[in-house]
């Protein structure tokens, strides 16, 4: 049931997207107006470290405390698949010039039935696109993690992050966050560290993510990075 559920409440907030976008604008070309709006009224300086992805960073409310002293950029929109972000790569990425960017997506599009090997070539052409515009900068690639709610795609979840995984292994410029198996335990996702829909973290989950991604982001040295050059 929770499976069912879930998959519905997915379908259902991409509808919402594209209803409250309107006739002819693209999903979630509200959420992407209002990052705009927000970066005029406080322009986010550059060569901080960018969060983009779903709404497990939408709703990571505690990012930057968990982060600091690293600066960080929140750029979740729920819903959102790697396509979304991609099409909008120009306004929420490239503009920004971070340092390194932690990604976060793929578990809506294998939730809405996506097989793993096009979800990969998606985020494949993620990293075309960040390479063209930021060279080497890092992508920390968040692994799909499990939940009680899709537990029946853990299987497809597990193919899609090795072939990331695989793939980090050949790029200087690509690291494998794997926050899946801390978030498991005896074979199934852990109690406890969900909200009632079983699908999104509570701060227990987002824990988790703060110890695996921070200690990550410090093998990097990622504050000693140097900003990317203007393009």
């Amino acid at each position: 049931m929770f499976s069912l559920a879930s998959a519905f409440a997915i379908l259902a907030a991409a509808a919402v997207a594209v209803f409250l976008s309107g006739p002819g604008r693209p999903p979630f070309r509200e959420e992407i107006d209002r990052f705009a709006a927000l970066d005029k009224a406080q322009p986010p300086p550059p060569c901080e470290v960018l969060f983009v992805g779903d709404s497990s960073i939408r709703l990571w409310t505690t990012l930057a405390g968990d982060m600091a002293p690293l600066a960080v950029i929140n750029r979740g929109f729920g819903g959102s698949q790697i396509p979304h972000i991609n099409r909008y790569f120009g306004r929420i990425v490239r503009p920004y010039r971070p340092k390194a960017i932690v990604f976060y997506a793929g578990e809506n599009d294998l939730a809405v039935g996506k097989a793993p090997e096009v979800v990969f070539d998606h985020f494949q052409r993620f990293m075309r696109l960040k390479t063209k515009a930021l060279g080497e900068t890092p992508v920390y690639f968040i692994s799909v993690n499990p939940s009680k709610a899709l537990f029946s795609q853990l299987a497809t979840q597990r193919e899609f992050n090795a072939k990331v995984e695989k793939l980090s292994k050949g790029r200087n410029d690509l690291a494998y966050v794997d926050v899946a198996t801390p978030m498991m335990e005896g074979g199934r996702p852990k109690d406890g560290i969900y909200v009632g829909d079983g699908l999104h973290m509570n701060a227990k989950g987002y824990a988790i993510w703060k110890q695996v991604v921070g200690d990550a982001l410090k093998a990097g040295v990622v504050d000693r990075l140097p900003c990317p050059p203007k393009g």
